[in-house]
Parts: C-alpha cells; sequence; structure tokens
C-alpha cells in the first residue's frame, strides 16, 4: 500500500521530525509512505472571515495540487467521524482488500481544511474532539497508520 500524508506547513521541531523518522523508518515493511509538505499560507495573527476564507482556500489548492487523481483521501478534520486505532486498521485493510493501493491522508493548516479539500475526500476523520497543533498531528497520524498496520497483521504493539 502507498500511503500518502499531505500536510500544510513545514515541520521545524527537531523532537516532532525524530518521532515522524523513527514511525516512517517502523512502517517500512508494511507500506511505502511519503509525506508531503506545501507552505502555509502568510496571514496575521487576527483575520475575518473573509480571510479566513482566502487562506484556506490558497492552502487547500496547494494539497489538492498534490493529491494523485486516484488516491482514496481521508481528511483530517475535527468534525470528521471519531474512529478508534481498531477502526483505521480495519478501514485500511478493507481499502486494500478492494484494490485502493494508494493512500491520502490530508491535514489542513492552524485554520483547517477549505471546502474544496473537504468535498474531495473519500472520507473525513477524527482522531478525537480535542484540537492538536497541526504539526503534532503528523506525528500522531504516522503513529497510528503504523499501529494499524500492526493491529491488521496481529502482531503485538509495545505499549
Amino acid at each position: 500500500m502507498n500511503i500518502l500524508i499531505i500536510t500544510v506547513g513545514k515541520l521545524k521541531e527537531k523532537y516532532l521530525k525524530l518521532g515522524i523518522d523513527e514511525y516512517t523508518k517502523r512502517l517500512r515493511p508494511y507500506a511505502k509512505i511519503d509525506i508531503i509538505e506545501v507552505p502555509d499560507e502568510k496571514a496575521p495573527e487576527t483575520l475575518s472571515s473573509q480571510e479566513m476564507h482566502i487562506v484556506k482556500k490558497a492552502e487547500g489548492d496547494r494539497l489538492l495540487a498534490k493529491i494523485p487523481p486516484d488516491a482514496h483521501v481521508i481528511a483530517m478534520a475535527i468534525e470528521g467521524k471519531l474512529i478508534s486505532s481498531e477502526d483505521l486498521a480495519a478501514n485500511l485493510d478493507q481499502l486494500a482488500t478492494y484494490g485502493k493501493s494508494k493512500v491520502a491522508f490530508v491535514i489542513g493548516g492552524s485554520l483547517g481544511l477549505s471546502d474544496d479539500v473537504m468535498k474531495r475526500a473519500n472520507e473525513k476523520i477524527s482522531f478525537g474532539r480535542i484540537t492538536y497543533p497541526h504539526q503534532l498531528m503528523k506525528l500522531v497520524l504516522v503513529e497510528q497508520v503504523y499501529r494499524a498496520f500492526r493491529i491488521v497483521r496481529g502482531e503485538p504493539y509495545h505499549k
């Protein structure tokens, strides 16, 4: 399976990079994984709703440009369907079983995902109703994808 994680913003924090590198390495026996970062839109701290829409649209266009046409797209969105690690594992297993070998997870910037990205998504999932910094979400997602492959294969996961 080919896993794409397409995100807004360049990861700068060394501790997050190290964690992502570790789980990416652990995932290699199970799947090919690529993390694609698109630039975030520069904006002032406080924005009007119109300005927020413009920022999300610009970031969304960059994300959409990186999504392969044949990819099954999963948007990471706080308002998405709440899922467990076991749900994610079953979902990825089912996608692989039915020939969806390319799965693209999309993480928006600090304002979330644009309407266009949400329309392109085949599904929208959430890891909880709390807000994660989008940079931290990359690490959480990579870890959960790794955990999903371990669950599907019935392999133990060191806690």
